[in-house]
């Protein structure tokens, strides 16, 4: 046994010494990485390692020295972990010998001493002693790139692990890096160094007498001039080495003394970037300085910003050289002081006004809002500064504004005004019992009141601003000044509708009613109100409405008004009256005038979704009133009335149908069940005991062959349970399945079948995986076969087809695959084929009613990619399969599915799917080839290279196009000809003389929106080829 055993060392020794032989003496590489897989498996340890190296160690040739140490250092980068405590301290030892050696062998040493700085067994101490060995052997600039970052490697090493040890060094551990780094270039090895530096100082590492040492070895890169070689494989950007300096420059206020004279002079230069860089870190270095570091530099610093914002043509300049300035004051701001000491902030921010004020008289001159954006960035930095500044600031503005009459003039004195305004909102909650505008109020609010009058819209514009922000001041207008600007946004809101100012005082008042509620209450909406109610009586004697009535403003001011829940109790009641009143005749009333009551009630939900207890008022409130309305209008009647004809029209009808979704979509499961089990009993069972007025001549029975007016009112039902949270259960549901199966392969009234049709694809697109799902689904597919067969059910039962295939597309369901295949097929039919095509685009495009993420479906990301990899091979295939007559419903579908699809899904299959495309412009339907150029502008500009291929065909069928009778044929025709100039030029030139002659044509074209895309493209082909195109 010990015969056998002594034998196998043996062997396993043999083994070892052939391994180092081959990779000393036979140069090779592989033999590193089996001696550390072999130590790490524990065939060998580190010391049979050692000991199998032992001539290669003491070799005098160095080479072989050097590819002995090479060897053991590999391993132990690989096997450090496995070291003990005594191992390592004779192999720190050994390699802080070997560091005097020849130097050749030094930088396997260092890559010894890295896989050793990595030790958890290192014992303490002998981190001081590699550090020592390699400042006092090692000249480092004098080493490549990469034995310089192995330095640096093992110098971050030690910090991360033996921080207390390396500050025992005191001040002689930053000499040592300060000499390592000094001379450094490359910018690989500039970011471990920038970080090293970073660290002795934000970790108080002892700096002594090296501060500016410290400084100096880092600053010299300052500003950074580096562009990175193309195909860099490190991936260094510039940006990088500027972030990684300006934190060590930043880092600590002992560089200020240094540091602040050298950003002026970079700031004082003519680069760019090194304005630029100076004063992003000018505006770092006032986040660790104080006042008396910044203290002897504050005059030059604001002659260079001051200079900087007045005369630089750079917006970035500009817009660096304010964050300087906010940055500087912030710095002065909070910095604590001595009761002795002076306080620099004030005699700052009179320089400041000094310089910039007598600007602000001179609202023509150039240099006027440069003034001003410096003051204002000075008094956002803190609340002192911002009182100090605005004080003396206002009173000279509201002067000036009284001082010039012209309306420009005007307008840029407000601007200026209300920048300081903003910044009171700010800081104005800091201190309650200081309000520096209390003391201008009258003034401003006489002035803003005044813009409000002037017959320019502009000056009007900035006075609504303005308002809104004395508005937000807290507790600042009266009572009587809310009267008067509640009473001009009152007046604003009569001017013509979507006017600037008409749009901008709805706006307005919609955030001044949030605040001021009462105000609000008491003297706008009685006021609208009286309007709604003067409106009807004008309109009932028999006098001719305007052009835009004002009844439709007030609506609209009603909707604006209503974002607190007061508020909403109040609008909400009148709007539902107004509609009402209406109904029983009160006031004629056609479709445009539902619809926009409609519209406002719209506005109103949207504004109550924020609030839950607003959202439940206006659910219970507004959505029983519809309905009863509705159902009034359908039931028959002796004397048939015009607005119950007018509540059954299609168009009134989708307006409810978002008025009813959007108040329910935000209900909490708890309320929304509440709801359902009202509102379901009224459609399948007729019980109408919860809606208002109830009183109808007949039983409502939408599912019955009852009047057809009942029937259209499914409509507000899919509204309402395809809205609903996924978690809520619909109460009967088996019975209202079916019966929307049923409706929708109806043909008596196609636009009830499609709202049973879309109202059970909602439900079955919400409905959890299981057998009754499964049910659901097989109902409806023997529907549709049956439908599908012949007869006056196709249409129907294609309808129902399209929106289940949707339904189960959107949540990935496995039978969505079959429908899209029956979809498809249906693609060669002569009487279906060219509705298939058009279904492919409601597939790949969102809905506004039904299968919305808002109504809670269930909308999986990228279905359109996942819809796209399926079927495109099949339809394709379909393509090439078909009849010459029913080729276009293949081109149609496809360019929809193409249209709507992400563009970087597309690009790869471009190719494939060019020659298509150039066929689907081909096609006769302006459909298709509006959507096919659509789907090939955007790729004539990201994939120029394979659009090139075939621009003999595109040029062709682009200017036959921009001649067709469609105008969005023509315009997106011309537009794709404007994108062909994007091609490379040596393609394009020879047929630029055929182009611009064949655009001249669409220059005389009867539409203006046309003649300027022929402009615009004629242009850039004219352009081709010429020098600085």
């Amino acid at each position: 046994m010990a015969a056998a055993a002594a034998l196998g060392a043996a062997a396993s020794t043999g083994a070892l010494w052939g391994l180092v032989q081959d990779f000393v003496t036979g140069q090779q590489e592989g033999p590193a990485d089996q001696v550390a897989a072999d130590v790490k498996s524990g065939s060998y340890t580190v010391l049979h390692v050692v000991e199998a190296l032992g001539s290669s160690l003491e070799n005098p040739e160095p080479r072989t020295r050097a590819r002995g140490i090479q060897l053991l250092s590999q391993v132990l980068l690989h096997c450090h972990s496995l070291l003990l405590e005594k191992e390592v301290v004779h192999l720190v030892m050994f390699y802080e010998n070997r560091l005097k050696d020849h130097h050749l062998v030094v930088p396997p040493v260092l890559q010894g001493l890295r896989a050793l700085s990595l030790c958890v067994a290192l014992p303490p101490g002998l981190a001081v002693s590699v550090l020592k060995a390699i400042f006092q052997e090692v000249h480092v600039q004098s080493l490549p790139q990469v034995d310089r970052h192995t330095i640096y490697s093992i110098i971050t090493n030690f910090m991360q692990t033996r921080e207390e040890e390396l500050k025992g060094l005191g001040a002689d551990f930053t000499f040592g890096f300060i000499q390592v780094m000094d001379g450094e270039k490359d910018p690989r090895n500039l970011l471990v160094a920038f970080s090293i530096a970073h660290d002795l100082i934000s970790k108080d590492y002892s700096l002594g007498p090296f501060v500016e040492e410290l400084f100096e070895v880092t600053s010299c890169y300052f500003p950074i001039d580096f562009t990175p070689p193309p195909n860099d494989p490190h991936g260094i950007q510039r940006e990088d080495l500027i972030l990684s300096l300006r934190a060590v420059l930043a880092s600590t206020p002992r560089f200020a003394e240094f540091l602040l004279p050298l950003l002026i002079e970079k700031v004082d230069s003519e680069m760019l970037s090194a304005k630029l860089d100076s004063l992003q870190t000018l505006s770092a270095c006032c986040a660790v300085c104080g006042q008396e570091e910044l203290k002897d530099f504050l005059p030059s610093l604001w002659a260079s910003i001051r200079r900087e914002v007045f005369q630089t043509a750079s917006e970035r300049v500009e817009t660096e050289g304010l964050a300087a300035l906010h940055s500087l004051t912030a710095c002065l701001s909070r910095s604590v002081l001595r009761a002795d000491a002076e306080d620099l902030l004030d005699s700052f921010l009179s320089s400041i006004l000094q310089d910039c004020r007598h600007h602000l008289c001179e609202p023509d001159m150039k240099l006027v809002w440069p003034s001003a954006k410096l003051l204002q960035a000075a008094a956002g930095a803190s609340a002192r500064a911002c009182d100090h500044i605005t004080s003396n600031v206002l009173p000279l503005l509201l002067e000036q504004f009284h001082r010039h009459s012209q309306s420009n003039q005007r307008r840029t004195i407000l601007e200026m005004m209300l920048g300081f305004l903003k910044l009171q909102q700010k800081w104005g909650s800091e201190d309650k019992d200081e309000r520096p505008l209390s003391g201008f109020k009258d003034q401003l609010c006489s002035l803003v009141f005044m813009t409000l009058t002037d017959p320019s819209t502009q000056l009007q514009l900035v006075g609504i601003r303005t308002l809104t922000v004395l508005g937000a001041q807290p507790d600042l207008l009266s009572s009587e000044d809310l009267e008067l600007a509640v009473g001009h946004l009152y007046r604003l809101s009569f001017l013509e509708e979507e006017s600037q100012s008409w749009m901008a005082a709805m706006e307005a008042s919609g955030s001044l009613a949030t605040l001021y509620p009462v105000a609000f209450s008491r003297h706008l909406v009685p006021k609208l109100a009286k309007e709604l109610s003067d409106e009807e009586s004008d309109l009932a004697g028999g006098e001719e409405p305007s052009k835009c009535p004002r009844h439709l403003l007030c609506l609209q001011a009603l909707s604006a008004v209503s974002t607190h829940p007061s508020l909403v109790e109040e609008t909400l009641p009148l709007l539902l009256q107004h509609l009402c009143q209406m109904n029983k005749g009160i006031r004629a009333a056609g479709s445009s005038e539902v619809i926009a009551v409609c519209q406002s009630l719209q506005q109103v939900a949207e504004k109550c979704q924020q609030d839950p207890k607003s959202c439940w008022y206006f659910h219970q409130t507004a959505v029983p009133c519809l309905l009863a309305l509705a159902v009034q209008a359908s039931m028959p009647e002796e004397e048939p009335s015009v607005l119950r004809k007018v509540l059954l029209e299609e168009e009134v009808l989708a307006a409810m149908v978002s008025v009813i979704g959007t108040a329910t979509t935000h209900l909490s499961p708890d309320l929304a069940s509440q709801s359902a089990a009202r509102i379901m009993p009224l459609f399948l069972d007729g019980d109408t005991s919860f809606l208002p007025e109830n009183s109808f001549p007949c039983r409502f029975q939408p599912f019955q062959d009852g009047p057809s007016g009942q029937r259209r009112l499914v409509a507000l039902l899919m509204a309402f349970v395809c809205s609903l949270p996924r978690n809520v259960e619909v109460p009967q549901l088996n019975q209202l399945m079916q019966e929307l199966l049923q409706l929708s392969c109806s043909h008596s009234c196609p636009f009830s079948s499609t709202a049973a049709a879309k109202c059970f694809a909602g439900l079955l697109n919400k409905h959890p995986a299981g057998q009754q799902l499964d049910e659901f689904l097989q109902l409806a597919l023997d529907k549709v076969e049956a439908g599908l067969g012949s007869g006056p059910c196709r249409i129907p039962a294609f309808t129902l087809l399209l929106w289940v295939t949707k339904a189960l597309v959107l949540r990935y369901h496995p039978l969505s695959s079959r429908l899209t295949d029956r979809l498809m097929g249906l693609l060669s039919d002569p009487e279906l084929g060219p509705t298939a095509a058009d279904g492919f685009s409601l597939l790949m495009s969102d809905c506004s009613d039904v299968l919305t993420r808002a109504g809670h479906a269930e909308v999986r990301i990228m279905f359109r990619q996942r819809f796209f990899t399926d079927n495109m091979p099949a339809l394709v295939q379909g393509f090439h399969a078909a009849a010459q007559d029913v080729k276009p419903n293949y081109l149609k579908g496809l360019s929809y599915v193409l249209n709507r699809l992400p563009k970087p899904v597309l690009l790869p299959e471009l190719p494939t799917l060019l020659s298509l495309l150039l066929e689907a412009l081909s096609c006769p339907d302006c459909v298709v080839q509006l959507s096919t150029l659509s789907c090939l502008q955007p790729l004539l500009l990201e994939a120029p290279q394979v659009m090139s291929l075939h621009v003999d065909t595109l040029v062709t069928k682009f200017l036959n196009l921009s001649s067709s009778p469609s105008m969005v044929v023509r315009m997106a025709a011309l537009q794709c000809m404007h994108a062909l100039t994007r091609l490379p030029v040596p393609v394009l030139l020879p047929y630029k003389p055929q182009v611009v002659r064949a655009l001249a044509k669409p220059l005389d074209d009867k539409k203006r929106l046309v003649r300027k895309e022929a402009v615009s493209a004629r242009g850039e082909w004219f352009l081709l080829g010429s020098p600085g195109s």
